[in-house]
């Protein structure tokens, strides 16, 4: 019993939520998302209805061995975001670099604040 259990165990994937931060600058929000191990091949970005979904597999297989030591998670990253009707779907861009995921988000236009002329 304990071995088909551990059997079930090997199989699943382990979903690991990744560190991430969000700024605001100049009418776009920046996404940092951290994801050691992935390449920009092992990265999929999409929009789900109101969400930003964000899902990552790292490339790198497990090393031989026992661990003496393991601080970073394993397993396939996975984040999701609500994204509000001022976010300009069109307009988002994803770009990777040693392992951190930037997405800039633009505001749109119409979303931005404006100053208003007094007469």
């Amino acid at each position: 019993m304990n071995e088909v259990m551990e059997k079930k165990q090997e199989n699943k994937v382990r979903m690991v939520q990744p560190a991430c931060s969000i700024c605001e600058d100049n009418g776009q929000i920046m996404v940092r998302v951290e994801m050691p191990g992935v390449d920009k091949d092992g990265i999929e970005v999409s929009v789900e209805k109101n969400e930003l979904v964000i899902k990552g597999k790292p490339a790198m297989a497990n090393p031989e061995g026992t661990y003496l030591i393991r601080e970073r998670q394993i397993g396939e990253y996975h984040k999701r975001f609500i994204i509000d009707e001022t976010i300009d779907r069109d307009k988002i861009q994803a770009v990777m670099n040693d392992g951190v995921l930037l997405l800039t988000l633009s505001i749109k236009e119409a979303a931005k604040p404006r100053k208003i002329e007094i007469k």
